[in-house]
């Protein structure tokens, strides 16, 4: 935890790190990826969210521990070295008979030293029953909540400072029934454990809600018991100025993933009326497959960018003038940790977890900018100089510390070529 903070020389310790011509902020936060996703990149790049899955279901059927585990080395790494000490992982394709993927994910943040949320994620409503996934990659229901269950009670730790967190969460209104909703929000909250999943980021996403259940997405949320203050949603897109505000009133979390949602087409999400109702917001960098990357530094650059955008589309001033660039780091840090229900981390004070990003600003991209942390938002790093995850420095002179990069970079080519077939 952080004991002290203040100005002037450094107080008598172990080791002094020098940070001149650095700026230090928070660890970043991602509020929502797919780890594994980072072994089917450059799939249907130019497809909608449904074309795009569609083209990578069958792909993913093929997925295993190993493959996982490879995957998430490589998004780990890339998130450790954009800044990134804290991170989600929506994790829901489990096909038959290939036991271990979730612990693979587990053990590989612990090993590279992440501070991580994973969540057991699922899918259940097939093709055959309305639903969008093959059924090769649906799970039944009885065992989803079951092993749901058992993740939890394997890997959830509630304490403060804690490493691992584990998050209830089904796919999406398309990929499963209200009936497995409900049944995980009571499992959720029997544990005291958050629920997390997608919601309203396309239209076609709407026209399936409306057309199979006569409900927009958030409400067929509000009828399952998916609102309040420990649920988040990834996206959050398609909202109308009332829902803005009853999620707003909530206190229900939207992790926002600008770069997903311009790869797919998906729209923008409405961040400056969310922000500005009082809603929870973070960012996500999203599954590498409908991102290409995970630099979660990257995700505050674009959220301004497209807010801006969208602003002047409509003609929105106040919209326009409602996401400035510490507004955008606000998202990547407080905003990010308290859509995981982390009162302990996204700012740096006494008595919160030691998780630091620092970004060199003497580089020939920030040198002489006048505003340095607004430069690193218009101008995002490729990669971090330092990071310290609790206490722990994982990242120096911006070279990963935990892991061999050029060790990840070959095995994730082989792991792809191997999975495209």
């Amino acid at each position: 935890m952080i004991s002290e903070v203040g100005s002037g020389d450094a107080p008598p310790a172990s080791e002094v790190i020098d940070a001149s011509n650095c700026v230090a902020v928070p660890g970043l936060v991602n509020a929502h990826d797919h780890m594994y996703q980072w072994a089917t990149r450059g799939y249907a790049p130019d497809g909608t969210l449904f074309e795009w899955l569609r083209a990578l279901y069958p792909v993913w059927a093929r997925i295993d521990a190993d493959i996982v585990r490879v995957a998430a080395r490589a998004a780990i790494s890339r998130l450790l070295l954009s800044g990134c000490t804290l991170s989600t992982d929506h994790h829901y394709v489990f096909p038959r008979g290939r036991p271990g993927i979730f612990d693979a994910l587990v053990d590989t943040a612990r090993e590279l030293g992440l501070r991580f949320h994973p969540c057991r994620g699922s899918m259940s409503l097939g093709e055959s029953k309305g639903g969008l996934p093959p059924d090769s990659v649906v799970e039944d229901e009885d065992a989803i909540l079951a092993d749901t269950e058992a993740t939890i009670k394997r890997y959830h730790d509630p304490e403060p400072g804690s490493m691992c967190r584990v998050a209830v969460a089904p796919c999406s209104p398309f990929s499963v029934t209200p009936e497995l909703m409900k049944e995980s929000a009571s499992l959720a909250r029997r544990h005291g454990v958050r629920l997390h999943t997608h919601l309203a980021e396309t239209l076609d996403e709407q026209r399936f809600c409306l057309e199979r259940f006569g409900r927009r997405p958030l409400e067929l949320m509000e009828d399952v018991g998916w609102t309040g203050e420990d649920v988040w949603y990834a996206h959050g897109v398609h909202l109308n100025d009332a829902e803005v505000d009853r999620i707003a009133e909530a206190r229900t979390g939207i992790a926002h993933c600008p770069s997903s949602n311009m790869r797919l087409g998906a729209g923008a999400c409405r961040v400056a009326d969310l922000v500005g109702a009082g809603a929870r917001v973070g960012l996500g960098v999203d599954g590498s497959a409908s991102n290409e990357d995970a630099n979660i530094a990257v995700e505050i650059h674009q959220a301004i960018y497209l807010a801006r955008a969208r602003a002047a589309m409509l003609g929105d001033e106040t919209a326009r003038r409602g996401l400035d660039a510490r507004g955008a780091w606000g998202l990547a840090t407080k905003g990010g940790a308290e859509c995981l229900g982390r009162e302990d981390c996204g700012t740096l004070e006494v008595g919160k977890c030691a998780d630091i990003a620092l970004f060199r600003v003497d580089d020939l991209a920030h040198a002489g900018v006048a505003d340095r942390l607004a430069g690193l938002a218009l101008a995002p790093p490729s990669r971090a100089a330092i990071v310290i995850v609790n206490g722990r420095v994982v990242v120096f002179d911006g070279r990963l510390l935990t892991a061999d990069e050029d060790e990840i970079a070959r095995e994730i080519a082989a792991t792809s070529a191997r999975l495209a077939g």
